[in-house]
């Protein structure tokens, strides 16, 4: 038992330290592919600009979240309790890493529990795979008294981990079990390889209301695993999977019944706002806040956060929008490749 929390606890540690080390594969990513009109004459001033939002009942002042990382190890406890005390101090959801680990072994909860400790009239969320039964889930809940749960869908890194799950026909019936079994909002997310309007499409008819398709573009959970893997031979799928925003527009035909989030690969508040433009109600962070409070701390990270919101109101007023709703009515204009995307997709421009 003990060699089997010591694996899992290496494991965590494995994986932040894998996205620690990742370089940004793509100079260009399809966020520079999407290209904001700029307005002159704005009818809107800076303090006008109101971006806040919501998750069901869950309002937020700032459309940003602290995306799912980490847990389940000393170092990744030290992680959690540096990113509760940011969120604490913005005012930002944040969800942790996967909990497995701690659902399995009890002795590791307190390295996502941390993040209670130190924001305890925060939004939090927990995060459990799709092969969590009920009692896992509310376990889950439970240990962080958490405001929602994620529950994450990462086919592609369990094939490619060496030690991953092979079988998924049960995920379907387990989300169900899930819906249906907890009180807090579930929100279905990947891990970063995007989600197509056919998985939108099954999570709809199981009854899912709020969906994070986290594309392709942030942290390579592809290239993690095979970092991993002896013989690093599955380095070709590298760049498996479809962007945020190849996501977001996936999405269109389900934003009026299903809340939209977006995360994966947002680097810059031009690529946050560009998130919201397209459909996401909120935008999750995850490698580079990880990067920064790991190389800055949490007062450096504070102010990061801070500085990023307000310039996404910047941005704003440069596109003469007050709400997200009118960010949404802004005229966008498409490289060809998104375009191309759209059209052998048969997904409509906004």
């Amino acid at each position: 038992m003990r060699e089997e929390v010591n694996l899992r606890s290496q494991r965590k540690n494995e994986h932040v330290q894998h996205a620690l080390n990742q370089k940004p594969q793509n100079v260009i990513s399809d966020f520079d592919k999407v290209h904001f009109v700029h307005h002159s004459m704005p009818a809107v001033n800076l303090d006008e600009v109101d971006l806040s939002t919501a998750i069901g009942d869950m309002k937020f002042d700032v459309p940003l979240y602290i995306n799912a990382m980490t847990g389940g190890s000393s170092w990744t406890k030290s992680i959690n309790e540096k990113f509760g005390k940011v969120a604490e101090a913005t005012g930002i959801p944040m969800a942790v890493g996967s909990m497995h680990a701690a659902v399995r072994h009890p002795e590791l909860s307190g390295s996502y529990s941390i993040v209670r400790e130190v924001n305890p009239e925060g939004l939090v969320f927990a995060n459990v795979g799709a092969d969590v039964s009920l009692e896992g889930a509310k376990k889950a809940v439970d240990m962080i008294r958490a405001d929602g749960l994620q529950i994450h869908l990462n086919v592609a890194q369990e094939l490619i981990m060496p030690e991953g799950d092979r079988d998924f026909k049960s995920w379907q019936s387990n989300i169900k079990s899930v819906l249906n079994g907890v009180d807090v909002p579930v929100i279905v997310k990947e891990v970063g390889f995007g989600m197509s309007r056919e998985t939108l499409q099954l999570l709809k008819a199981a009854g899912v209301k709020y969906v994070d398709v986290s594309g392709r573009g942030g942290t390579n959970f592809a290239e993690i695993e095979n970092a991993r893997r002896s013989a690093q031979d599955m380095d070709y799928l590298s760049d498996w999977g479809m962007s945020t925003v190849q996501s977001l527009m996936e999405s269109k035909g389900f934003q009026k019944d299903m809340t939209i989030l977006a995360s994966g690969g947002v680097k810059t508040p031009l690529d946050a706002m560009k998130s919201l433009a397209l459909g996401g109600s909120a935008v999750g962070m995850s490698h580079t806040l990880l990067k920064y409070v790991e190389d800055n701390e949490v007062e450096a990270t504070i102010e990061f956060v801070e500085q990023f919101f307000n310039q996404m109101k910047k941005i704003a007023v440069m596109v003469n929008a007050k709400t997200i709703e009118e960010l949404r009515t802004s005229p966008i204009v498409f490289s060809p490749d998104i375009v191309s995307w759209m059209e052998q997709r048969n997904i409509q421009s906004p």
